[in-house]
């Protein structure tokens, strides 16, 4: 779980630093965070098979930058000749292990530990393969070493180190000891304080051998070693041992007053503590590891809010224009014209309808002339709504703008730009839904018309009045129709029906209950835009929408992943979770 995680946020920094905007101030130091990433994924891989393999042999990683004799000091400890050591630099770019009074059997779990790097026998590859090891069994023993497996490493401040680093610092990570090898040329390099800055917290015993001294420079450059040491590190300061230079024989001989040095070391590793050891070193680097993944994270928030808010602006801009609204509302007029419908009297009502296409002939005839033709409902409520959503995407539109302008943020430019190639197809969406739930909310619409008509029943003398109040306005707009001759028959029929049935029904005994369901009404109204128009097309669009992005300049790593791998950060105290 830990080294998925570690492996995921180092390779999206690595996508961020090679796509990453000029104009971000705040990526200057990603690369020393991919850097201490991959320490981690070291460190998680070595807690991995310590538990799995407690009886591993003892791992000794010499270390140090190049051309400090780290080669020759390997054989010097060996007691024979079995790194390659040259005067170029970086001639070393693969870990080399030596199993000292071990078979190469005994290690095999080694090679899970390096993964994707292959165990070679020889590294006489030209060009060199920077993804394989070295494990070779020693000859001979040495009085210098105990049981082990001694590595000679990589350098780690060459221009070319860069290519072969994860060899060098999984070497690192494995190690239960380090020797750290330095000249008196090299001692004070940055690069030197940084490696041993950042891998303290490890829990490995360190030996430090300064190699290549001239007779005589010993006292002032230990001096000032372990002055330096102090002012980087907080444990003390680890046993020194000093290498002179023989210029006759250019070789490194390790001292005989050291012989035991190593040994005496070997003992005080331990390797039960690892699991903490590991908790510990990444979480004083957790929250700087994960402080852009964060902003990302509170970035989403801070959208999803917005989007709230439009939404909740929405239903404000819906209630004002449409539901509130003394001349655009028209949903209720619709549920009394179904009234007007359920009014008519048996036998009469069949006689009327025969009359009114009679009567209404010639405009649908000449409705047929290439016009289009004239609903019976209007679609003011259709139009208001998609001024509505219209408004709402403008008005992200321009916060996302504003936002990535003042910030400088990428994830707000590219959410900017998603937004602005998905507006169409948005737009689109929310029209076909509109027109659903348009259609789909007739049924409400007949039911208050049905509970208007149940409650007149209960009202028999105002039933019976309504109906002579229907049928004689309605025969009144026939001989207005006719007058007309067919056009605008809809409009000239419709108005003085409705104009007399609201009338008799507010003035009666019943106007109360009428004004009850068309509140009911404009209630199941919003709630239905609200919840298949506003959230459910346009809160779950606009939601997830930044994620869409498929941009590497972002790190796409959501608040579960991060919960999942800080719960196991937390969580078990013997740390077995981590793996």
């Amino acid at each position: 779980m830990m080294l998925e995680f570690v492996q995921l946020l180092r390779q999206r920094y690595q996508d961020v630093i090679t796509n990453q905007d000029g104009r971000d101030n705040r990526q200057s130091d990603y690369p020393s965070r991919v850097e201490q990433l991959l320490y981690a994924e070291a460190l998680v891989r070595k807690t991995r098979l310590v538990a799995e393999q407690p009886q591993l042999p003892l791992q000794i990683a010499v270390i140090g930058p190049t051309q400090v004799g780290k080669s020759s000091v390997v054989n010097a400890l060996l007691g024979q000749s079995m790194a390659v050591a040259s005067p170029l630099a970086g001639y070393t770019v693969n870990p080399q292990g030596f199993c000292h009074r071990l078979n190469v059997d005994d290690c095999s779990g080694l090679q899970h530990y390096f993964g994707r790097f292959q165990r070679v026998d020889d590294l006489a590859s030209n060009p060199p393969r920077y993804d394989c090891f070295l494990l070779k069994t020693v000859p001979e023993y040495s009085t210098n070493l105990p049981e082990c497996v001694i590595w000679d490493t990589p350098d780690f401040d060459s221009i070319d180190a860069i290519d072969y680093r994860e060899g060098l610092v999984r070497t690192i990570a494995l190690a239960d000891l380090v020797i750290v090898v330095v000249s008196k040329e090299k001692y004070a390099d940055q690069s030197v304080w940084d490696v041993l800055e950042l891998i303290e917290g490890f829990g490995q015993p360190t030996l430090i051998c300064l190699n290549k001294l001239a007779a005589g420079s010993e006292p002032v450059i230990i001096e000032s070693f372990e002055r330096r040491w102090r002012q980087t590190r907080t444990d003390a300061v680890p046993t020194i041992v000093a290498i002179g230079f023989d210029s006759q024989t250019a070789t490194t001989a390790w001292p005989s007053a050291a012989s035991g040095i190593v040994a005496r070391l070997a003992t005080t590793v331990t390797r039960k503590q690892q699991p903490h050891v590991l908790r510990h070193w990444l979480s004083r680097r957790w929250q700087h590891w994960l402080e852009p993944v964060y902003a990302e994270q509170a970035a989403l928030r801070h959208w999803q809010s917005l989007v709230e808010q439009a939404l909740t602006q929405a239903s404000e801009l819906y209630r004002r224009d449409y539901l509130d609204h003394p001349q655009h509302y028209q949903t209720f007029q619709a549920a009394l014209l179904k009234l007007l419908n359920l009014l008519e009297l048996p036998g009469i009502a069949n006689v009327m309808s025969k009359t009114r296409r009679v009567m209404t002939w010639p405009m649908r005839k000449i409705m047929t002339l290439g016009r289009q033709p004239i609903s019976t409902t209007s679609n003011h409520e259709l139009d208001v709504l998609k001024r509505i959503a219209e408004h709402v995407l403008i008005q992200l539109a321009d916060y996302l703008l504003e936002k990535a302008e003042a910030s400088r943020n990428p994830w707000w430019r590219d959410s900017a730009r998603l937004l602005r190639e998905q507006r169409p197809q948005l737009i689109e969406h929310f029209n076909r839904a509109a027109i659903g739930y348009h259609r789909d909310f007739q049924q409400d619409v007949d039911a208050a018309s049905q509970r208007l008509y149940r409650k007149l029943e209960t009202h028999p003398l105002l039933l019976n009045s309504l109906r002579a109040t229907r049928i004689s306005t309605d025969a009144g707009a026939m001989v207005l129709a006719i007058q007309a001759g067919g056009i605008g028959v809809h409009d000239l029929l419709i108005t003085p029906i409705l104009l007399s049935v609201t009338s008799s029904l507010t003035e009666s005994a019943i106007g109360g209950y009428m004004h009850t369901v068309e509140a009911d009404l404009k209630r199941q109204q919003l709630h239905a835009v609200e919840n298949r128009l506003f959230h459910g097309v346009l809160q779950q669009s606009l939601y997830p929408l930044p994620t869409l992005s498929r941009s590497k300049a972002r790190f796409h790593i959501d608040e579960r992943q991060c919960q999942d791998a800080e719960n196991a950060l937390k969580e078990n105290a013997h740390g077995l979770r981590l793996l």
